[in-house]
């Protein structure tokens, strides 16, 4: 089911800090400690630019493809399962479409495996992506300390280290930039719901694979 992403930035940072109280983490993780000292700090003081947009495709390409997607969003695994492998192959792969990844945050686990999912760089990014929602019945369940524990396996997987994502994982000031800069999207873009789609400057709901070529053809 899709969820509504109107929430204020206070409720969902809170939300996400929330679950970074993880006492028991197997490599004793400091994450944030409290959600109430990230809900202090003053959006303007955020520096979004230290999150860095991750991009598919060719630069001067026809259409410009934005989805906004959670990680822990049951449709989004499915878009990303069914329908992304055949818009890569037939859009992005042949120069149509510049696909942009946009995360939406709905609680912790969603930005802890953003934060993830961002350790290895651009380079490991879409990787990490495709084993998070591959993996994402198993990777979600269990307390918070497991569900880090789920992530960083999947991490090690993709060729990162323990002190790597450790790090990444503590990193207070890219997670409050990463929300931030989520919340600004959000709202320019009139997204309420995952997965969404901004393309060529039009809001798109969900739809199945045949619907979007049709959609996607029609603009070339």
């Amino acid at each position: 089911m899709n969820r509504n992403t109107l929430l204020s930035g206070a409720v969902i940072l809170a939300a996400a800090v929330v679950g970074f109280l993880i006492v028991d983490r197997p490599s004793n993780l400091e994450l944030p400690s409290t959600a109430a000292q990230a809900q202090t700090t003053d959006d303007a003081e955020i520096d979004t630019s230290i999150v860095q947009e991750m991009v598919l495709g060719e630069e001067g390409a026809p259409i410009t493809f934005i989805e906004y997607a959670s990680y822990t969003c049951p449709h989004c695994q499915r878009f990303h399962k069914d329908v992304f492998p055949q818009l890569k192959a037939d859009y992005i792969d042949t120069g149509k479409v510049r696909f942009i990844y946009r995360e939406v945050y709905f609680d912790g686990p969603g930005l802890w495996a953003g934060m993830t999912a961002r350790c290895g760089g651009e380079e490991r990014f879409f990787g990490m992506v495709d084993l998070i929602y591959e993996n994402q019945q198993s990777w979600t369940q269990g307390a918070p300390a497991q569900v880090a524990a789920n992530l960083k396996k999947m991490g090690k997987l993709a060729g990162m280290s323990d002190e790597q994502l450790d790090a990444c994982l503590q990193d207070g000031e890219k997670a409050r930039a990463m929300m931030a800069l989520y919340q600004q999207n959000a709202e320019a873009d009139g997204v309420r719901a995952t997965p969404s789609f901004v393309i060529n400057g039009e809001l798109q709901g969900n739809m199945a694979y045949p619907q979007l070529k049709e959609l996607l053809d029609s603009m070339l």
